[in-house]
């Protein structure tokens, strides 16, 4: 038989599959109107866990895997199906992120914003490129800023969330999940970190660098190559002040080369970072949900079942639509033993029915917090 028989054939095998399918999800509707009205949930373990032992006992040994992952997926799609028509108009919190897009604005040009830091801080600098006119307060903890926002002291905070080098700044992810502010808006800024001493300094005259733990992390080959003792500080631009202050000549921080000009230092070497390809992404957090124009990515806080195959099935909901997860990040849930919270990241618009459909499925689980919906800038 040629190739293009065997294809023929395939093809015929398809159409009847298709049909099947369709026959399928036509009895899956039935059963969810009848869960709907019985108040019954839509997940039946059991009864997965039979249908999987019946179909993979008809096929053999040789395809029983295949088939496995075939109806694993059919029953994926099964319950998806039954929870969106399930959840269809009912969701709180859909009416409440449409009513806030509905009364979307640009983005402010104004604001008083809270910082990490000091002057010459990245978030100031970050800060600066989010706002034209900014009206910026500095605190000295990354929680300073969120008891800002909380309290009414500033509309906008302004936090760094993860490195390209360095990963994630897990301390925000906590207060993120402790404060429950909304993401309003982030930021990609290039990172150049520069060693800065006193005027006259060299290189063989540094005996110890001070910075924050992601910059000394970020500049961990250059220092280890050069054999300097590290000390921890609260923020870059605070650790630069401090050696201007000192009066000594065997320290360095690094820091910004804003810093050099603000704190009368000299740029003893220049991007010092692991990688040229260093970025720091920034948010920008308010207490209340604020959807602005252009608002292309979603950012929510989730938690699964503890059971085999609980966070797959949370992903094949949006791998089934082709929503891309640009970011996921696990934190452990306080008081449980190796259980986690996900952090999702995923390029979406709050309009789509796509999105709206997961949302309102993630909102009856046990666990979920929706973070924001904003457009990143560059």
């Amino acid at each position: 038989m040629e190739l293009q028989e065997y294809r023929n054939q395939l093809d015929k095998v398809d159409d009847q599959i298709v049909e099947l399918f369709k026959q399928r999800m036509d009895l899956v509707k039935q059963v969810a109107e009848y869960k709907k009205q019985h108040n019954t949930p839509v997940l039946a373990a059991n009864r997965e866990r039979d249908i999987l032992y019946r179909v993979t006992g008809l096929c053999g040994p040789e395809l029983e895997e295949y088939t496995k992952i075939l109806y694993s997926t059919m029953l994926e799609l099964s319950r998806d199906y039954q929870e969106n028509r399930l959840s269809a108009g009912d969701s709180a919190l859909c009416q409440e992120i449409l009513a806030a897009a509905e009364n979307a604005e640009e983005f402010p040009n104004r604001a008083v914003v809270a910082c990490q830091g000091i002057e010459g801080a990245y978030s100031q600098m970050a800060c600066d490129k989010i706002f034209s006119l900014p009206q910026i307060m500095y605190f000295s903890r990354f929680d300073g800023v969120f008891r800002a926002v909380e309290n009414g002291m500033c509309r906008y905070g302004i936090l760094p969330i993860e490195n390209s080098s360095a990963g994630s700044v897990t301390e925000v992810y906590d207060l993120i999940e402790k404060y429950n502010c909304k993401i309003v808006r982030s930021l990609k800024l290039k990172i150049d970190h520069c060693l800065l001493a006193a005027p006259g300094v060299k290189l063989g005259d540094i005996k110890e660098v001070v910075a924050h733990e992601q910059a000394l992390n970020q500049s961990s080959e250059f220092l280890k190559n050069n054999k300097i003792k590290i000390t921890v500080f609260s923020n870059n631009a605070a650790a630069a002040k401090y050696v201007a202050e000192s009066g000594r000549k065997d320290i360095a921080a690094v820091a910004s080369a804003n810093c050099a000009d603000l704190y009368g230092l000299e740029i003893v070497s220049q991007r010092i970072s692991n990688s040229d390809h260093n970025y720091t992404r920034f948010i920008c957090i308010s207490k209340n949900l604020e959807i602005f124009e252009g608002a292309n990515k979603i950012t929510f806080v989730a938690s699964t079942s503890h059971r085999p195959g609980s966070l797959y099935s949370l992903l094949a909901k949006f791998a089934t639509r082709g929503m891309n997860i640009s970011k996921l990040e696990s934190r452990p849930i306080p008081g449980k033993d190796f259980e986690f919270r996900f952090y999702f990241d995923v390029d979406a618009s709050v309009r789509s029915s796509d999105t709206q459909t997961i949302l309102s499925q993630l909102e009856k689980e046990d666990f979920f917090t929706f973070l924001g919906a904003y457009s990143e800038v560059f």
